[in-house]
């Protein structure tokens, strides 16, 4: 699995209201609406600008807050080909699995906005193609790429009738 696209650079802490607004609550039955407003509150012009592909890229904790799983999805649906971070909040790490967000922890420190990025899961590295230079990672166990390859686990499981994780 190879991945190319432009970095988002966000700080530490962005939590689901970060990503989700509270204030839009009532767009929650309405994703593709509220996936227009995605990050707004981090990143005003960031749900306009992103592209198919693209990554955020951010520091520690990414996802705190409340357990909004809808905060993955309107990610996911922006077009963003995965999220970069320190850390996750542990909740938003299993709704963005479940639903199929790639996330990838990593050091963020080295990676700038708009830099153009690679990333090869199988070989376990990101690219940073505009500064030149590679950061390591832990390659994604093969059950996991499974899952994020067939769209999260509810889809999995309609793939498969049942858990296939072998």
């Amino acid at each position: 699995m190879q991945l190319h696209g432009k970095a988002f650079k966000f700080g530490d802490n962005i939590s689901t209201d970060h990503i989700a607004p509270g204030r839009l609550f009532y767009l929650r039955s309405n994703l593709p609406e509220l996936a227009k407003h995605v990050l707004e509150d981090a990143d005003a012009e960031f749900a306009s600008k992103v592209q198919k592909g693209d990554f955020v890229v951010a520091g520690n904790n990414f996802g705190l807050g409340s357990s909004r799983e809808h905060a993955p999805k309107i990610i996911k649906m922006s077009g963003v080909g995965a999220v970069l971070a320190k850390s996750f909040a542990r909740i938003f790490y299993r709704n963005a699995i479940n639903i199929g967000l790639l996330l990838i922890e990593c050091d963020t420190d080295k990676i700038k906005a708009n830099d153009e990025l690679e990333i090869d899961i199988k070989q376990g590295f990101i690219k940073d193609i505009t500064q030149n230079f590679e950061i390591p990672i832990t390659p994604l166990p093969d059950v996991m790429i499974k899952l994020l390859n067939e769209g999260g686990l509810i889809e999995h499981i309609k793939l498969h009738g049942d858990f296939d994780l072998v």
